[in-house]
């Protein structure tokens, strides 16, 4: 069933509470001041009961300028608005703000509602009908239908509810596919229950047991029941109005302006980006770093205005900035919202939610410009584009993706199917990165490649692991090995054993490197087990030791020279006897000490330890006692 949620709007005691009672018969000044002051203060709710059997509720707000505030936080859940204008009255100031504050908050539906038609004649009721025409021309209202009643005569009371009807049939199904999002708009405790919460559910849906978060405290609750208009429901879904009765949490720990949502499906952040639009008739423009009021769904909160791309926005203007808080904020892309200036106390714009957790950006930069009217075109595959940028080379994962573009998982899946097919987008072990930022990891891969072939022309190419910092620094291992294995079968990065290096590299032995090489292969051969420390060597070399130190790091690697530790090395024709001497002793007997191996080279303590502690981090002999025994051959 579809569930909608109709709301009152329109200047004080323009008749809204009395519509209300005459569509339900349920009086919604529930407050005793109400009742006495005859005005709404706070939000109050009812159930309507369509002629086609169709249930929907209706919020009816407050008029009065002073209780703006409570006014904002029933229009947020909005599907469908009546517009309320006093056939005595006409258009007046708060009728004028509440169509600017839901043109905002984009109520796409209503009815413009002439109350109190019994006391005017005919001629005036066209007149006031006519005014209102010509008012709501350029908003959602302007091809609305105008019908009048009378709450207390009873006249097109009936006629309303067919047109409600209408509007409600065409009108869009809340998302139920969504994690659920709920909106605090009233807290209290009942004896015996506990913490009870009420709001509209705008997405999603909730059932009994489920686990929630309260943001931005996050916060861990469970629904214990659920009510909708006084009923127990075992499941609520979006457009509803819900009571949720909180286990596992106080009445002190939530609050108005809180949200119950799934755990771990919003993001929090002390800024966001907006597109903005100051309404025409503001009675002023919105400078940069103003500091404004900030309403969204239930919360109110005070941010600094960074206009981006001009240093203020003029009545009528739409425009984009960064709003910045000192609390932490819980929204999601694609929320609307409404500020409002401090003094005078008045609304002058708002907008929607372009990227609820973005970076600080530089006012006049032309590539966040370009991404926030990516994100706002409205397309989905702009927006998977532009959060991708954002993510420059994080490589997010699907579920993070989807969350930070203000898609679904679903609807990320269908919209990146086509880019990841056409090359616009790259997944790696599901991670995903765009073509663009792909490009310049590869350019970044070849300038630090090309450094390091450049100072290390004998090496076959940088440590795997060297690579890895330098690419991706945060990243996991998995997803720079499967960036390296993608390098490799589109760009020709080759990797050699532990070694990246760039496709056209080639190591070249010149005759400077080559003669270092037999002189150093000549030492260690006159050396035999016992030579100098591999410092003194390298530093013997004097002007030519840099050239001499990366010739030893190649053999190395192509296993001409054995390096037992940081500082004793043998060439491998000597590495290889004593291993044989190894072999031997062990043939004789199965352990073997130090000194035993010592006396048997005929070497000093220093060089005989030295080759059994390399054996034994190679695994090929094993330390008991003061003896050592072989595990396998080396």
């Amino acid at each position: 069933m579809k569930h909608i949620i109709i709301g009152t709007a329109g200047h004080v005691d323009h008749g809204k509470t009395c519509l209300t009672r005459a569509l339900t018969g349920v009086d919604t000044d529930r407050l005793k001041e109400e009742q006495k002051r005859g005005i709404t203060i706070e939000i109050g709710f009812a159930q309507l009961t369509l002629p086609n059997g169709q249930t929907a509720s209706i919020i009816d707000v407050p008029g009065h300028e002073k209780f703006i505030r409570n006014m904002l936080v029933g229009a947020s859940g909005m599907d469908v608005v009546l517009m309320v204008i006093a056939a005595d009255e006409g258009f007046m100031p708060q009728t004028r703000e509440h169509l600017g504050i839901l043109s905002l908050l984009g109520v796409q539906n209503g009815i413009i509602v002439v109350t109190k038609a019994d006391m005017v004649d005919e001629e005036w009721l066209e007149a006031i009908e006519e005014e209102a025409r010509e008012t709501v021309q350029g908003t959602f209202l302007q091809n609305a239908p105008i019908i009048a009643v009378s709450s207390y005569t009873g006249q097109g009371i009936e006629e309303l509810k067919q047109l409600i009807v209408k509007l409600v049939e065409g009108a869009e199904q809340r998302n139920q596919d969504r994690p659920f999002r709920l909106p605090v708009d009233r807290v209290f405790s009942v004896d015996g229950f506990g913490t009870v919460v009420t709001g509209t559910l705008i997405e999603g849906s909730m059932k009994l047991g489920e686990e929630v978060s309260i943001y931005p405290s996050e916060k861990k609750a469970r629904i214990r029941g659920l009510q909708n208009h006084d009923q127990p429901e075992e499941r609520a879904s979006a457009g509803m109005r819900v009571a949720v009765n909180l286990s596992g949490i106080d009445k002190a720990d939530v609050k108005r302006g809180d949200t119950i949502a799934k755990p771990g499906s919003m993001v929090l952040s002390r800024q966001m980006d907006v597109q903005l639009t100051v309404l025409k008739d503001s009675p002023y423009p919105i400078k940069n770093d103003t500091q404004l009021h900030f309403h969204h769904s239930s919360r109110e909160l005070v941010c600094k205005c960074v206009v981006l791309g001009k240093d203020q926005m003029e009545p009528g203007e739409t425009g984009y900035a960064q709003l910045r808080f000192q609390e932490d904020v819980a929204v999601k892309n694609g929320d609307h919202y409404v500020v409002r200036f401090f003094s005078p106390l008045v609304t002058v714009g708002g907008g929607v939610i372009l990227n609820a957790a973005p970076g600080r950006h530089k006012r006049n930069d032309p590539a966040v410009l370009e991404g926030l009217a990516a994100r706002a075109s409205g397309s989905s595959e702009k927006q998977v584009l532009e959060a991708l940028r954002q993510a420059g080379t994080s490589l997010p994962k699907h579920h993070d993706l989807a969350k930070h573009a203000g898609l679904t998982d679903g609807e990320l899946t269908e919209s990146i199917t086509p880019m990841l097919e056409n090359g616009s987008v790259v997944e790696l072990v599901g991670r995903y990165i765009s073509h663009e930022a792909l490009e310049g990891l590869w350019e970044k891969c070849v300038k630090f490649l090309g450094d390091y072939h450049k100072a290390q022309p004998l090496q076959p190419g940088m440590n795997r692991g060297e690579f890895r910092g330098k690419l991706l620094p945060t990243a996991s291992p998995a997803a720079i090995d499967a960036l390296i294995d993608y390098f490799a079968e589109h760009r020709g990065l080759r990797i050699e054993g532990p070694t990246v290096a760039l496709p056209d590299f080639q190591v070249v032995w010149n005759s400077f490197y080559t003669g270092l090489k037999d002189q150093l292969l000549d030492l260690y051969g006159k050396a035999g087990l016992a030579p100098e420390n591999l410092d003194d060597i390298v530093g013997s070399f004097g002007k030519k030791q840099d050239g001499a130190r990366q010739v030893v790091q190649r053999l190395f690697y192509d296993g001409d020279l054995v390096p037992l530790n940081a500082q004793i090395v043998l060439r491998k024709d000597y590495y290889r006897q004593a291993a044989d001497a190894l072999i031997g002793l062990f043939d004789q007997k199965p352990q073997l000490s130090l000194a035993e191996f010592r006396d048997a080279l005929g070497i000093s303590r220093k060089y005989a330890l030295a080759l059994l502690e390399y054996w034994d981090s190679e695994g090929f002999t094993k330390k008991e006692g003061d003896s050592r025994v072989l595990l396998k051959k080396p």
